[in-house]
């Protein structure tokens, strides 16, 4: 329990300090462009380049792996469904699904592993699975979505390989697979810089945060309180079913999916959301609204299960 409470403490108070830079307007007004340009184009990348080029990929192939993947194919499914009877338009749709589905690994999810699971190695499937698989498709929809005039086919068939994200994603893994390994007179720089991301991405939400009301209660109150119910409260019972019910799976192993199940939605959708300019609102209250929820979620589970 004191592993979930020191993760969210430690993103509050990044988030809160962003919030005060934002109010104070200490970076000027297009601080936050520069932050979610920076996050997007620069640091995330570095940062899933050296997280996955040093990742043992055996772990993608482990049970857990079947339990991230059906969670949070539920999940995002749900949301597509509901978003498309509703023709909330495709740039929201992904939006939505990534806040409904896509955990906060990284940030938060290595420090709760540390605490309340003994081992941050135990996020890797979720984050591997996420970097690899989840994030290029859905930023792919968006690169092809985008408003204006039809692209070619060449032109469509490349745009995952043209993503700052996914070229990141993929080097990492590519380098991994060979068994290469990177001189580290060129691994420190990138290390340098990725450690920007979190920072980076926590500040820019935290600067969103300026203006802004109680969550769920504009015009995309439906889509915001769906998106956060489905990632607080479906997607973990779905890895609870699957994990006890169909691969029996008991005592830390079961607290394992569940807990990594339950994170927050993570803050970097809304990144994705700044940078193509689609559902920003959608996307940071259904973090806000996810983060707020998740911890009592967190803590029931710890508490059930620990």
């Amino acid at each position: 329990m004191q592993g979930v409470l020191t993760g969210f403490a430690v993103i509050a108070v990044v988030i809160g300090i962003g919030y005060l830079l934002g109010r104070r307007g200490h970076l000027g007004k297009d601080g936050r462009t520069v932050l979610t340009g920076l996050a997007f184009n620069v640091a995330t990348p570095a940062l899933l380049f050296t997280t996955l080029a040093r990742a043992d990929l055996t772990v993608i192939f482990s049970p857990r792996l079947l339990v991230t993947a059906a969670g949070t194919a539920t999940a995002a499914a749900v949301f597509v469904v509901v978003g498309l009877l509703r023709g909330w338009g495709a740039g929201p749709v992904t939006i939505g699904a990534l806040c409904s589905s896509y955990v906060n690994a990284g940030n938060l999810g290595i420090p709760i592993a540390v605490y309340v699971l003994g081992d941050a190695s135990l996020v890797a499937p979720v984050l591997l699975f996420q970097q690899i698989v989840v994030t290029p498709l859905a930023l792919t929809i968006l690169d092809l979505t985008r408003p204006g005039e039809p692209r070619p086919l060449r032109q469509r068939v490349i745009t995952p390989f043209r993503n700052p994200m996914a070229i990141g994603s993929l080097s990492g893994v590519t380098v991994a697979a060979v068994g290469w390994t990177v001189p580290q007179p060129a691994l420190e720089p990138l290390t340098l810089i990725g450690n920007m991301s979190v920072p980076a991405v926590l500040l820019a939400f935290g600067m969103s945060l300026r203006g802004s009301g109680v969550p769920a209660r504009g015009e995309n109150r439906s889509a915001i309180i769906l998106s956060a119910f489905l990632k607080t409260t479906v997607q973990p019972l779905v890895a609870l079913g699957i994990g006890a019910g169909v691969l029996h799976l008991r005592g830390a192993a079961l607290l394992d999916v569940a807990v990594t199940s339950a994170l927050p939605a993570a803050q970097n959708l809304y990144t994705y959301a700044s940078q193509y300019r689609v559902a920003e609102r959608l996307a940071r209250e259904s973090i806000l609204l996810s983060t707020v929820v998740s911890v009592p979620v967190l803590i029931t589970i710890a508490a059930l299960l620990g």
